[in-house]
Formats: structure tokens, sequence, C-alpha cells
């Protein structure tokens, strides 16, 4: 099985893929700001800590030195508009546990992990946000928009899509943490992609 620490090293070779030239739109003021939130978590949060914790209900966290690639999304929304995605998912999931995905056989919701599954957001998203078209052509993503993918082993993933573009100039950079901690990186299109979201804070 695959580890994000290997898969970060193994990662290191790839290729530059083709990709449709474009030119990176401006942020909106929203995105902006959830943005801004985002990237203060670069050189902050340097590890990736998967394990199972406890935490409080709601605006729980695990120490922000560590963490997983939901917790940039969650963290960048509480720092930069107080919405709390463990709360919100919390309360969803409890009205609407069919509609969520059972990969790990529980019969309720758990706040304190429920959140931070990547399956969980998506479906999040889907409901409460807009789920977008997942394709390969870069203006299609805007700044502050949300992506998922699916990592080798079958390993999903999140992050956020920036507001500055690759050494193409086309290309948007990335804010995740796919194993060392958050960063801005140009990967968005390195693995294949599995959902397209946009969510806005008035």
């Amino acid at each position: 099985m695959f580890s994000r620490r290997r898969l970060l090293a193994a990662a290191g070779g790839l290729a530059a893929l083709d990709l449709v030239p474009a030119t990176a739109a401006p942020a909106e003021p929203w995105a902006k700001k959830l943005l801004q939130a985002a990237q203060a978590q670069i050189g902050v949060t340097t590890r990736y800590a998967p394990a199972y914790a406890r935490i409080g209900f709601p605006n729980g966290d695990v120490p922000r030195e560590g963490g997983v690639c939901t917790d940039v999304i969650i963290r960048a929304y509480r720092d930069a508009f107080a919405r709390d995605l463990q709360q919100l998912v919390h309360r969803d999931m409890a009205a609407n546990f069919a509609l969520y995905p059972k990969t790990w056989g529980l019969s309720r919701p758990d706040p304190n992990i429920d959140h931070r599954r990547v399956g969980n957001l998506q479906t999040f998203l889907r409901r409460h946000g807009r789920a977008l078209p997942v394709t390969r052509v870069a203006t299609d993503y805007a700044p502050g928009d949300i992506y998922t993918c699916l990592l080798p082993g079958n390993l999903p993933h999140i992050g956020f899509v920036a507001d500055k573009a690759g050494s193409d100039g086309a290309t948007p950079l990335i804010i995740h943490n796919i194993g060392q901690g958050a960063r801005l990186e140009n990967r968005l299109f390195d693995f294949p992609l599995t959902g397209h979201y946009r969510y806005p804070v008035a």
C-alpha cells in the first residue's frame, strides 16, 4: 500500500503534462480571503498526521503543526469566515446519514473524524456548494475552487486551487498537504481528478 510520504518521493520525477493554455482569472473577494487563510498554513503545518484523534466540538482541531489534506480546507474556512465544517458536516450527516459514504463501516456520525474524510467533504460540497465539471482545462479552475483526486493506492486527496499560476503562466497552483505539510505546488493535473467544487461565502 502507498503511503503519502512514499508517494511524494516517487512523484518527484513525473513529466510535465500538456495542458490547455489559459490566463489565470483574478480571485473573487471571498476566494482571495479564503486563499490567504490557506496560504497562512504554509510553514505552520509542516507534517502529515493522519492518526485518529478525539477533538473538541464544535471548532475542534488537532495541533496545527500536523494534519491531513482535509485540514487545509477546514482551517481555511474557519480562519477566513468562522465557518466550521466540523459542525456543518456533522449536522448534515446526522440528518442525512444514508447519503454519505459507508466506506468506514460506521453506523452513526463521528464528529471527531467525519469532516476530515475526503469522501464526506465531497458529499457535503455537492449538497451545499456547487459541483462543477471535472476537466483538464486550466481555465475551468478558478481561485478558491476545491478539487479532489485519487492518488496511487486509491487514496483520496483534496486541496484548493490557488490564485497563482505555474511556470507556464496558465496552470493554477494548488494549496494542499500531500505528505509534508501545507504547500503551494504545481500539481493540479498530476493525478486523476475526481471532483471540482465551489463553496463561496458571502
